[in-house]
């Protein structure tokens, strides 16, 4: 006898193991139809997996997020099964399931186009629609190994032969095709109906550029035919919105082969820069810190000290000197302690605040670039805060206010909070992370912020705080946090002096709000749509003139505008009016002024705001009123 309890309590008795097929059927037809796999005892399964003792079980159908991931790993391998109907001589490789898709990756003796996609997807529905069984099966690791093999797959044999010779492996097979999957996977075939190939693009066999170069095809699938459109919906509204697209167009910054992973700023992008960093740089000002600035390259043994030497040693670029080793810094923070360390500090010099435009280097596979989101060199807005244990809940308290109102001025509303507690493999007291933690939840609580706790996912010397901003289209960046340290002070041997005259180890908080500043610029430009708001668009009025008559006139203005500190571009051309007002527009100004000859007699400025709004006539003194409000009030 056996008892399986259902996620509302109920139990269900059988006198003899059963499958979660069988399980579900007994449930009702309707969900044995719908069964994607199960949760048993919160391991997720097969509908074909037998329950051999009583347990916990949850059926997974489409609408849960078990279900959508193992549609998607499904899918990958009905890609993987049309490949090879398609291109025998392909080889599989690994083919997992990434964020609102998947993809597989395959060696091939050429690149797949965008046609050869096109036949892909149209196989996948044919395979499909014959609904074949999706079987598993075990076997020894080497017997699995020798399959692989003859069947001329020897990346699959590869992968394999790194598992312990003894363990056993599982393989799914469905019509011809068999993989290596650790599963689950759908029932059948015919689960698979919403799906769509998007792009194929190259990666280096296990990331390592020394490599084969495989074929890398993306795709993406959903529970549904309406959930699959408003994803694709989304990619072409993210794509008008692609930062490095704009960028180009706008004139922002570019890239370039010959600094892979590094910005060129544009002098508009550079005043785009300039707004974020001298907004920041106000920000340290107005909250008690002080701005520091710490050398981009230091000895190795620092490095050593500090672990970061073990641990990104493959992300850091280094250089050598009279037989030193030197590392460019992937972070700010040893710099900071050693700032701290020059003159003895008291414990009424803390809480002490450091603030830096720190500009770092990490050395990231090239594969992994992405436009200024993720590059080689980059700037934070780094800050650390030395205080004692006691001044934690204040100090976390008062970042969390700071950054909801930066945040706030940028255009960002809506914020996921999420307090990532103890690993197992962690240094200090539980007295220590309980102070520590009961910090950052009382931070949030005080602040009146829902947050998720993830537990165990903290940093090896203490929890933190992780900020996700929400943009226009529901897609969530991460971007500030808070981290509580204990070991960094000790390992660089940081202290002051107490009340009592004892030597102690301040806490040191690490800080961030809008963390990389090339980052969180591509962020606001896909938020705006490149159409930035008044206070930090790099043009904000366009003075244009109808005829060469108004150009005296139109200075004047464009000149007052300037000594009043706004940004303004004259255009004096000879273009007609409708082609000045069409190019200006799509360069997103926030303003174009028009000024005709009854404009000039008046010594007034016809008014158009971005959006092709036209808000008429206004004299000049009310239009640089309305501007001074934007930006006052951060439109």
């Amino acid at each position: 006898m056996l008892d399986i309890t259902l996620p509302d309590g109920t139990k269900r008795p059988f006198t003899q193991p059963v499958s979660v097929h069988e399980l579900a059927l007994s449930i009702g037809a309707g969900l044995a139809k719908a069964a994607l796999a199960a949760r048993v005892d919160g391991q997720l399964v097969d509908t074909s997996y037998v329950i051999q003792k009583s347990a916990n079980v949850s059926i997974v159908t489409a609408k849960d997020a078990d279900g959508l991931e193992v549609i998607r790993h499904s899918c990958a391998h009905l890609m993987a099964y049309a490949v090879k109907t398609l291109f025998p001589e392909a080889q599989v490789t690994i083919g997992p399931v990434i964020e609102n898709g998947f993809y597989y990756d395959f060696s091939y003796h050429r690149a797949f186009t965008p046609e050869d996609l096109i036949l892909i997807e149209k196989k996948m529905t044919e395979l499909a629609s014959k609904d074949e069984p999706v079987v598993r099966r075990v076997l020894p690791r080497d017997e699995a190994v020798a399959f692989f093999k003859g069947l001329g797959e020897n990346y699959k044999a590869e992968i394999i032969q790194s598992i312990p010779a003894n363990e056993d492996v599982s393989l799914y097979s469905e019509g011809d095709f068999t993989d290596l999957c650790r599963g689950p996977h759908v029932p059948s075939t015919g689960k698979l109906k919403f799906f769509k190939l998007m792009k194929v693009a190259g990666a280096y066999w296990r990331g390592d550029h020394r490599n084969e170069m495989l074929q890398r095809v993306y795709g993406t699938a959903w529970e549904s035919k309406d959930a699959l459109q408003s994803y694709l919906t989304l990619l072409e509204e993210s794509e008008k919105r692609d930062h490095r697209k704009l960028g180009r167009e706008l004139d922002f910054f570019h890239l370039d082969e010959h600094a892979p992973g590094l910005v060129f700023w544009h002098p508009k992008g550079w005043t785009i820069w300039q707004g974020v960093e001298q907004y920041m740089r106000r920000i340290y000002q107005d909250n008690g810190y002080q701005e520091v600035k710490g050398p981009q390259i230091l000895d190795k043994t620092l490095w050593e000290k500090t672990g970061h030497w073990d641990k990104y040693r493959d992300n850091m670029f280094t250089t050598e000197s009279e037989k030193r080793d030197y590392a460019l810094k992937p972070m700010n923070c040893p710099g900071h302690i050693l700032i701290f360390k020059q003159g003895l500090k008291s414990y009424r010099d803390l809480p002490l605040r450091y603030g830096e435009f720190g500009q770092c280097h990490r050395n990231e596979p090239s594969g992994g670039l992405h436009g200024i989101m993720r590059v080689r060199g980059f700037t934070q807005d780094d800050g650390h805060i030395f205080c004692t244990e006691d001044q934690i809940l204040q100090e976390c308290l008062d970042f969390t206010k700071l950054l909801k109102s930066v945040y706030q001025d940028f255009g960002f509303n809506d914020i996921i909070y999420k307090v990532a507690t103890r690993p197992e493999q962690r240094i200090g007291s539980d007295e220590i992370w309980d102070k520590a933690e009961a910090a950052l939840i009382n931070s949030l609580n005080v602040s009146g912020c829902e947050y998720i706790l993830s537990p165990g996912d903290g940093a090896f010397y203490g929890p933190k705080i992780e900020y996700t901003l929400k943009d226009a289209l529901g897609r969530q960046w991460q971007c500030g946090t808070i981290q509580v340290d204990f070991s960094m002070p000790e390992r660089l041997d940081a202290e002051y002096v107490d009340e009592d005259s004892s030597r102690q180890r301040p806490v040191m908080l690490h800080r961030a709000i809008v963390g990389s500043l090339e980052r969180f610029i591509g962020i606001l430009i896909e938020q705006h749509a490149g159409a930035l708001p008044t206070w930090l668009a790099p043009i904000q009025v366009s003075v244009l003139t109808i005829t060469e008559s108004q150009a005296d006139y139109a200075a004047d203005v464009a000149k007052m505008l300037k000594n009043q500190g706004f940004r303004v571009q004259l255009d004096v051309s000879n273009e007609k009016i409708t082609y000045k007002i069409r190019s200006h527009s799509m360069q997103k100004h926030p303003y174009l002024l028009v000024i005709g000859d009854s404009e000039k007699a008046s010594g007034a400025v016809a008014v158009r705001a971005r959006g092709n709004k036209d808000l008429g006539v206004m004299s000049f003194q009310d239009f640089l009123s309305k501007i001074q409000s934007d930006v006052a009030l951060k439109n």
